[in-house]
């Protein structure tokens, strides 16, 4: 919840990104593999960032 205020202050688009993410990985059964492949693209995005 913190997340969607921090980043809801900047922009309406991030909020709605972050809960529809939110609301699949609760929902669909195979939640855990869809936050883990997550969780890899958002390290991949980081350290491409950082290269």
């Amino acid at each position: 919840m913190g997340l969607l205020f921090v980043v809801g202050v900047m922009q309406a688009a991030w909020i709605i990104a972050i809960t529809i993410f939110v609301l699949i990985e609760k929902a669909v059964p195979a939640g855990d593999v869809v936050s883990k492949v997550a969780g890899a693209g958002m390290i991949g995005a980081g350290v491409w960032t950082m290269v």
